[in-house]
């Protein structure tokens, strides 16, 4: 899969919060990404649900 970048700005708290992630083992990108589709998947099933 192509990836293409996204350039968003965050309130200061969100990102220190995105940071500390990466004493995890998450990346910022890994997160959201993951964010995003675990949306987008939601959405398909409640319109399936309809």
């Amino acid at each position: 899969m192509q990836m293409q970048r996204l350039n968003i700005q965050l309130p200061l708290p969100l990102k220190a919060k995105l940071d500390a992630l990466r004493q995890h083992g998450t990346t910022a990108s890994g997160f959201i990404r993951s964010l995003v589709e675990r949306e987008f998947q939601q959405r398909t099933i409640a319109k399936k649900g309809r």
